[in-house]
C-alpha cells in the first residue's frame, strides 16, 4: 500500500521568496503592526506543531528512509533542491527547517512542480507588488485572480501526476501543499491519505483574514485550532 502523509499548509512570509519584504508591509500596513504580528505567530505555532509531529510522534514508527518529500513549489531535485532548501532556510521558513531535519533522516526530497507553472504564479504575484500605482495594483491584482484557479488545477494535476509517478507500494510520502490547493481528488485511489490538518479549516483561516474584524469569534477559534496538537 502507498500512503501519502498531507500536510495543508500556511506560507510564512519567509517561504515567499522575492516578495517576502513586500508581503510584510502591505499586512503592516491593512491590518496594523499588532494583527500582524499576532497572525505570523499563529502561523509560527502551526509549523510548531507541525514539526512535533514529524519529530516526536509520527516518524518514531515510519521508516524514514523510504520516505518521499513533496514540496510546494519545488521545482528541482537533488543539489538543486537542497540549495532551494538551505536558502529557504536562511530566510526563516520553519517548511523548509522540517524538510531538511526529515533529510537528514534518510528521506528523499523529489522535484514535486513544473517549473513554467510556478514561475507564471510568481510573475503575476511580482507584478502587483511592483506595481507603483493604485491603477496599475488593482489591473495586475484583476489579471492574477483571473487565472488563479486555472493556474493552481494545472499546478495539482501536475503534483499528483508526480505522486503516482514516484511514490512506489510500500512506501510513504509527505505533502506540504498551500490549503487553497485541492489536490485530494486528483490523487490514485490506491493512496491511503493521512490528512493531518483539516485542509478546509486551515483555508478558511486564510480567507478571513482581511475580514477578521467582522469574524472575530470564528477566527480566534481557528487560530486555536491551527497551534493544537495534532492528535495521531
Amino acid at each position: 500500500m502507498r500512503k501519502l502523509i498531507y500536510v495543508p499548509i500556511i506560507h510564512m512570509s519567509a517561504d515567499m521568496g522575492s516578495i517576502a519584504k513586500q508581503v510584510d508591509k502591505r499586512g503592516i500596513a491593512g491590518f496594523g503592526e499588532e494583527f500582524w504580528k499576532r497572525h505570523r505567530e499563529t502561523i509560527s505555532g502551526f509549523w510548531n506543531v507541525i514539526s512535533d509531529y514529524f519529530d516526536y510522534i509520527y516518524m518514531d514508527v515510519c521508516n524514514r528512509k523510504k520516505m518521499k518529500i513533496y514540496q510546494d513549489g519545488m521545482i528541482a531535485e537533488r543539489e538543486v533542491a537542497q540549495r532551494i532548501v538551505e536558502e529557504g532556510i536562511k530566510s526563516g521558513s520553519k517548511n523548509y527547517e522540517l524538510v531538511l531535519r526529515l533529510l537528514k533522516q534518510g528521506a528523499v526530497l523529489v522535484k514535486t512542480e513544473d517549473f513554467k507553472l510556478v514561475k507564471e504564479e510568481l510573475d503575476r504575484l511580482l507584478a502587483i507588488t511592483k506595481s507603483k500605482s493604485t491603477s496599475k495594483k488593482l489591473i495586475a491584482f484583476i489579471k492574477y485572480r483571473l487565472i488563479k484557479n486555472r493556474l493552481l488545477n494545472k499546478r495539482d494535476e501536475f503534483i499528483s501526476g508526480r505522486i503516482d509517478e514516484t511514490l512506489n507500494q510500500d512506501e510513504t510520502g509527505i505533502l506540504f501543499l498551500g490549503a487553497y490547493h485541492n489536490i485530494k481528488k486528483k490523487l490514485p485511489k490506491d493512496i491511503q491519505i493521512i490528512e493531518v490538518k483539516d485542509r478546509e479549516k486551515v483555508m478558511e483561516y486564510q480567507k478571513l483574514v482581511p475580514f477578521y474584524n467582522k469574524n472575530k469569534e470564528r477566527f480566534e477559534e481557528l487560530s486555536r485550532y491551527l497551534i493544537l496538537p495534532v492528535k495521531v
